[in-house]
């Protein structure tokens, strides 16, 4: 019978119809598993509901009686860039725009974004947001939004500071230590590496849950050398044990028969999340994957386009939803797309993939979402922009990183890495 349901919503989501209730999923652990629905099993600590967060959304929106003065970015490489907004008293917030190429998008700030951002009251953050995507109709999506990230998550930071709330206070949340899943960024590691350097983070800083790269970056099903992805599946498996939850990243790489090969392969190893199986802009395919496997399949990290996700979520692509709150446009948008999976009774676990602000962010809205994800992704390369960028860095303890606390982001951009950046500026007059 479950099988002939599973049949039934495959045909249903490669013809994009499957719009009704979504199945009770079997996870890998074989546990049944369906999505929590919006407002009810919240997090520990987060808003209780949807129609709660939305109320506090509809208090914020009360104008300030200030006016957005000068919108400043600081830029340095292509890597990153952050913004500072200053009102009309001298109030500050900051920002960060998305990484990679940072200084193009540092440019389309100050000539396609910010003029839609002068003279406005901070309050006005979802108007300036939709104006800012309206006004670009002709450059649609990628630079627009990732230049529009970092003025929306600047006016937050304002707004949490004009409140003397953290913003995860400002959305109902509570600011305390949340599970974080080690996220590997290496495809050239090798699985015996691999499996030794996720089982020592495990001891040293107690992760309980890992995500692995499975297959090539748009690979066309070829894997990153041939027979690596099996083995990492089940390297890593034997080598963390199986009280560890395991997640895998495709990147885009497998056709839906590839992917659902993998899949299932992962399945027998007890995986529990699979991440971008499919070319991400093919949704018929991420849905026939989802269809066709027990355990979730995410996605949504390279989309920003809110009728797009509308889309995704309507056919079932995905069982988790993963917006990148610096790709789709700032944390505004993000909520859009977590309010939207909610109505769907999805969970949102946004993409995370650096120890940039992009996790302090992402961290705040998890604290208070009511359908938040398990786990935040946290990186476990090397990085040294959470050390050097801002204060106090991000820690794993217990396999937990704590919501910054203090008003805003709770984080303190460093003045030495200002002062050594490309700095420009727009402001009113």
């Amino acid at each position: 019978m479950k099988d002939n349901r599973r049949g039934f919503l495959k045909a249903m989501a490669v013809s994009g119809l499957a719009s009704g209730g979504l199945l009770a999923r079997q996870n890998a652990m074989g546990t049944e598993e369906t999505p929590r629905a919006a407002g009810q099993d919240a997090p520990s600590g987060a808003a209780d509901s949807w129609e709660k967060l939305d109320a506090r959304l509809q208090a914020l929106r009360s104008k300030t009686g200030l006016k957005i003065q000068s919108i400043e970015t600081f830029t340095r490489g292509t890597d990153l860039s952050v913004v500072r907004i200053r009102t009309d008293d001298g109030r500050e917030g900051y920002g960060q725009i998305s990484t990679f190429d940072a200084d193009v998008s540092a440019t389309i700030l100050h000539r396609k974004i910010a003029g839609h951002a002068l003279g406005r009251d901070p309050a006005e953050f979802e108007a300036i947001s939709d104006r800012a995507i309206e006004a670009n109709y002709k450059f649609p999506w990628s630079f627009v939004c990732r230049a529009l990230s970092g003025v929306d998550t600047a006016i937050w930071d304002l707004l949490g500071k004009l409140n003397g709330k953290s913003v995860c206070e400002l959305l109902g949340g509570t600011p305390r230590p949340i599970p974080v899943y080690g996220s590997s960024m290496s495809r050239t590691i090798k699985p015996a590496d691999e499996a030794k350097r996720l089982a020592r983070l495990r001891d040293t800083k107690g992760f309980g849950a890992f995500k692995v790269r499975v297959g090539s970056v748009c690979g066309h099903d070829r894997d990153q050398w041939p027979g690596r992805t099996e083995e990492l599946i089940a390297t890593v498996r034997k080598g963390v044990g199986d009280e560890v939850r395991l997640l895998a990243d495709g990147n885009s790489c497998y056709t839906p028969p590839r992917a659902i090969e993998v899949g299932r392969l992962m399945e027998e190893h007890n995986y529990c999340h699979f991440e971008e199986p499919c070319p991400y802009w093919e949704l018929e395919w991420t849905a026939q994957v989802a269809a066709a496997l027990k355990m979730p399949v995410a996605g949504g990290e390279q989309d920003n386009d809110l009728a797009q996700w509308r889309r995704m979520i309507r056919m079932r692509a995905v069982d988790i939803v993963q917006p990148d709150l610096l790709y789709v446009g700032g944390l505004s948008r993000g909520l859009r797309v977590a309010r939207m999976a909610a109505r769907a009774k999805l969970r949102c676990v946004p993409h995370s993939a650096n120890l940039a602000t992009v996790t302090v962010f992402t961290l705040h809205m998890m604290g208070a979402i009511p359908n938040a994800g398990d786990h935040v992704e946290f990186t476990i390369e090397p990085n040294d922009w959470s050390t050097e960028l801002y204060r106090p860095a991000l820690e794993v303890r217990e396999g937990r990183v704590a919501v910054p606390a203090g008003p805003g982001w709770g984080v303190t951009i460093n003045p030495d890495w200002l002062a050594k950046a490309q700095r420009q500026e727009s402001k009113v007059g």
